[in-house]
């Protein structure tokens, strides 16, 4: 009989970009098992095009639990590779194999490195919610954010969708610390998150201006996002799906000339539906950048649009 904390392992070996079209096809998956944790990475260094996707339940996986990995690909699946672990204590072990990232400004680390007195500091552990800095599209916004401060933009009030730890809210908020700012995501876990990631961090919770607010909303539906906006500055870290269908609640919600940063999307057919959806609601391309296969786009209303074209 298996240990109580025994974790089980499923990996399934494909091609990199397969990998990634089932991690996209689970992130729109709301019934998903919690219990179900997965990722993807490359097999190796020196191997960039092979990927796997890999699984891991605090029990002995059954048939449900293969078939919700098989049904993430679009054709045939790859073989489930299955493997009963020795109890460890994952969250150290995964904080462990979290080096500090260094992202323009900023630098980003678990509680177990130093920080950085050259940078613009954040202390992020490892957690449920997404944002640690160690994402691309994640790392993509950090140094945008701070080419958006290098040319001069002004920001009063901003608002991070989907923010998951806090991070680039925080980090928007360390650039200009004068500004309100919003922080909301649809997962009710990321408000815990958030607040002990804001008193890690020294960051000030509340509804004035050099604070932050924390709400658990779904994309822009909450009447405080409205009543808080309208926002100078808008960031979204969230998929390519969600973001064309925010498009029209994002023109509502930032003023004339203010600023939107997007992330989440594959640079390439993604990319393309979003900026296209955004134009179509009235923003105008400011500056691109890209991280690996992801694009980070930044956008600015234009201050003359109507809503009815």
């Amino acid at each position: 009989m298996a240990s109580p904390d025994t974790t089980w392992k499923l990996s399934l070996f494909a091609p990199k970009k397969v990998v990634q079209d089932a991690l996209l096809a689970h992130d729109l998956i709301e019934d998903w098992d919690p219990d179900l944790v997965i990722a993807g990475r490359e097999v190796a260094e020196d191997q960039p095009e092979d990927w796997v996707l890999e699984g891991w339940l605090p029990r002995k996986p059954g048939k449900a639990e293969k078939a919700a990995l098989a049904g993430l690909f679009a054709g045939k699946a790859p073989k489930v590779v299955i493997e009963e672990l020795p109890p460890t204590d994952w969250v150290t072990l995964s904080q462990q194999g979290t080096p500090p990232i260094r992202a323009g400004r900023f630098h980003v680390h678990t509680p177990e490195y130093p920080a950085d007195p050259q940078a613009i500091d954040f202390t992020i552990p490892t957690s449920q919610a997404f944002g640690t800095g160690q994402h691309r599209t994640t790392a993509g916004c950090l140094e945008m954010l701070g080419t958006m401060k290098a040319s001069g933009l002004i920001a009063r009030n901003i608002a991070d969708i989907g923010t998951g730890t806090g991070l680039l809210g925080f980090a928007a908020l360390a650039l200009w610390p004068h500004a309100k700012c919003t922080l909301t995501d649809i997962d009710p876990v990321c408000a815990p998150v958030v607040e002990e990631n804001a008193a890690l961090n020294a960051i000030p919770l509340g509804p004035r201006a050099g604070e932050a607010v924390m709400i658990v909303a779904d994309g822009m539906d909450d009447p405080l996002i409205t009543v808080r906006g309208p926002y100078d500055l808008l960031i979204a870290n969230i998929l390519a799906g969600p973001l064309v269908e925010l498009a029209p609640d994002f023109a509502r919600a930032v003023a004339p000339g203010g600023s939107l940063l997007l992330a989440g999307l594959l640079a390439g057919e993604q990319e393309a539906a979003v900026k296209q959806a955004m134009r179509r609601a009235g923003f105008r391309a400011a500056a691109r950048l890209q991280n690996g296969d992801w694009a980070i786009l930044w956008l600015r209303r234009r201050r003359e649009w109507s809503h009815a074209r």
